[in-house]
């Protein structure tokens, strides 16, 4: 099994420093057999979210493995989501329950708010409201302020041990910490190394403030989301085969996935690479026995290309980017 470190959060809790990302796996028995292949890997950490429709896939495998007494509850971190249609004081709660029932769970270790902006949605159906113009229909202004507020009282009732933000900028992140009795404990965004966001790192530290990072190899399957809306495919950039990473993978004898999660490790930053193949999860949690030096580390940063870099802009969702909190700039 391979070994793990971990990142303080507040309270004592510890999370992981890698973690099993499970967006896009929604196949029943491929997602059950790669969390099991997870599990049995040695991860402890695995990431979801309500939008991602594979909670109950997870609960159920979670599930099995608490009742045959190979894991306790309190050796795996899960992590899941408030969903874009939930971003709204009255709908915290019912949406906090909706995903513990799903997976089976009393409680979570670390509940995130989605996205900052706020969806209207039909409650029979739960799926997105779509006006005339194909646009999904947003609520008007995030009230940060007052949907903190009963992400806290999630805290108070157990249903979760800490919570935390997603694709959130650091203006937004401000303003939550001005009204914040409990504060985020972890800032989850795309980083990977051609979209490293060193300025927002930096203040999410100084704020004691966690940082988990999604397609941190570059997302390759990105395009297959894009199909599923109907939308055309974009270029996306080859992370894995980059000649830099090329190059530090052939002098560690590792793959080029490891270098790059091993770079955002060593930055103090999880990353939560998916992948439904078993060969590939045990590679990505094989990142523990070695390190980069100081001249990796110099290439590995000069490869950040800002936000030319960015995979997931968010503006799949039609007419999202008009919205006074959309975060994503460019």
């Amino acid at each position: 099994m391979a070994a793990n470190i971990f990142l303080d959060l507040p309270g004592g809790l510890k999370m992981p420093a890698l973690g099993l990302g499970t967006w896009q796996c929604k196949d029943e028995t491929e997602t059950a057999a790669a969390v099991n292949a997870a599990l049995e890997a040695g991860y402890r950490h695995i990431d979801t979210a309500y939008r991602y429709e594979n909670e109950k896939i997870i609960g159920k495998v979670l599930k099995e493995w608490f009742a045959s007494g190979k894991l306790k509850r309190e050796d795996v971190f899960i992590t899941t989501k408030l969903p874009l249609h939930a971003v709204h004081p009255d709908r915290v709660e019912p949406f906090m329950k909706k995903s513990l029932k799903n997976l089976q769970l009393d409680y979570v270790d670390l509940y995130l708010i989605h996205f900052p902006i706020g969806f209207k949605y039909h409650e029979e159906t739960e799926k997105l409201k779509i006006n005339e113009k194909g646009e999904m229909e947003t609520e008007g202004k995030t009230d940060h302020a007052a949907i903190w507020k009963k992400m806290e009282e999630q805290v108070d009732a157990g249903r979760t041990k800490t919570i935390g933000l997603s694709n959130y900028t650091m203006a937004q992140i401000q303003t939550v910490l001005k009204s914040a009795r409990i504060k985020p404990a972890n800032l989850q965004v795309e980083l990977h190394v051609y979209l490293q966001q060193p300025a927002l790192v930096d203040f999410c530290k100084k704020n004691g403030i966690t940082v988990v990072a999604y397609c941190p190899l570059g997302s390759p399957g990105y395009n297959n989301f894009l199909k599923s809306l109907g939308q055309e495919p974009k270029e996306l950039p080859d992370i894995l085969a980059d000649p830099v990473v090329a190059k530090i993978a052939k002098k560690h004898s590792k793959t080029p996935a490891q270098i790059v999660l091993r770079f955002l490790i060593q930055k103090g930053i999880a990353p939560v690479p998916k992948s439904v193949t078993p060969k590939r999860l045990r590679e990505n949690i094989n990142v523990f026995d070695f390190a980069l030096d100081d001249a990796d580390f110099k290439d590995l940063l000069n490869l950040d290309r800002g936000e030319k870099g960015r995979i997931s802009d968010f503006k799949m969702f039609k007419g999202v980017q008009q919205h006074p909190d959309f975060p994503i700039k460019g």
